[in-house]
């Protein structure tokens, strides 16, 4: 493992507090340097909770900070792009929680701005980190279940309350920005290109957001998948099953699940279980994206792919009519 890198954490959000800074805690290679908050006291609850050696009162203050070397940004949706792109004119390193913005277009300029400016920027889909995605992918490569032919992705959680930034439109909320660029990520992770066709079909709140959307992919080559979002269930619910010529792959885990995971491959009447240690995806995140800095390593999470799913996103919105 190389030198730690020292990371600003820019904001104070639930995933922040509950996900990526205890796995900032654990990663070999982070030093947790600073914490920015909207108001100097949250910063500093923060920084008294999990050990930053600063915390800054602006966001703006710790971008000023010359220690900083990389930044987490884990701010609503709809501030992404500002403050992806303020970062990376102060030569920071950026990691962003997904979705990266609200369209493909700001996907290109946050882009733009981190290559202009020479720093490393990722999305972070933390489960893509996950050994389990790995295992997935060279079981499919390996032939096991033949060629791909379909795939269903499910991700649905209880709905939330209005004050809530996922259930109101002027912060992106619904459920395909909150819960579907996890499934739309995965197809494309799992079939390695964009379909061809799409169609989708959603239901509205009140606020104006989709609590419900299911889409259809169609590929080139004639396979096929679909996703289903929702932020209408009693229980959360989220698993993967892929489809190929000679088998089946199901997968009833939750994304982002850490510890003994168990996916089967299914073929006439046989049933092979494969299991899988998985650490905390957030932690491998981390890590990967610090290696990335310190040891040249290729992002995990490339700017093709980001834009992709970022187009596919975009394809579906329009088809349900959120735009």
């Amino acid at each position: 493992m190389g030198r730690k890198v020292k990371w600003g954490v820019l904001g104070t959000a639930d995933i922040a507090r509950r996900c990526t800074i205890p796995a900032m805690q654990k990663a070999k290679n982070c030093y947790l340097y600073g914490i920015a908050g909207r108001s100097k006291e949250k910063a500093e609850q923060f920084q008294e909770q999990f050990g930053f050696e600063k915390a800054f009162g602006s966001l703006e203050a710790m971008l000023e900070d010359e220690m900083v070397e990389a930044v987490y940004i884990p701010l609503p949706n709809t501030m992404h792009k500002e403050w992806v792109i303020k970062a990376a004119e102060h030569g920071k390193h950026v990691l962003c929680e997904k979705p990266l913005a609200g369209t493909e277009a700001d996907v290109k300029e946050m882009i733009e701005a981190c290559d202009k400016n020479g720093v490393l920027f990722m999305e972070a889909f933390a489960y893509l980190h996950s050994p389990l995605i790995q295992s997935v992918k060279e079981t499919i490569h390996s032939g096991a279940i033949g060629e791909l032919s379909f795939m269903e992705s499910i991700f649905i959680t209880p709905g939330y309350t209005a004050e809530n930034i996922r259930v109101r439109r002027e912060t992106l909320g619904g459920s395909v920005y909150d819960l579907g660029c996890y499934c739309t990520s995965l197809t494309l992770s799992v079939f390695e290109e964009e379909p061809k066709e799409i169609k989708a079909i959603g239901h509205f709140t009140e606020q104006q957001i989709d609590d419900f959307t299911t889409a259809y992919f169609g590929f080139a080559g004639g396979s096929r998948a679909c996703m289903t979002s929702g932020m209408c269930s009693a229980q959360r619910g989220d698993r993967f099953f892929i489809y190929g010529t000679e088998g089946t792959i199901e997968a009833p885990i939750s994304f982002n699940e850490e510890g003994i995971l168990v996916y089967y491959v299914k073929k006439e009447e046989s049933v092979r279980e494969i299991t899988v240690t998985a650490p905390d995806n957030y932690m491998l995140e981390i890590e990967q994206f610090g290696r990335c800095i310190t040891d040249g390593e290729n992002l995990r999470v490339t700017h093709e792919f980001s834009l992709r799913n970022a187009r596919v996103m975009d394809r579906i919105l329009k088809e349900i009519g959120y735009r």
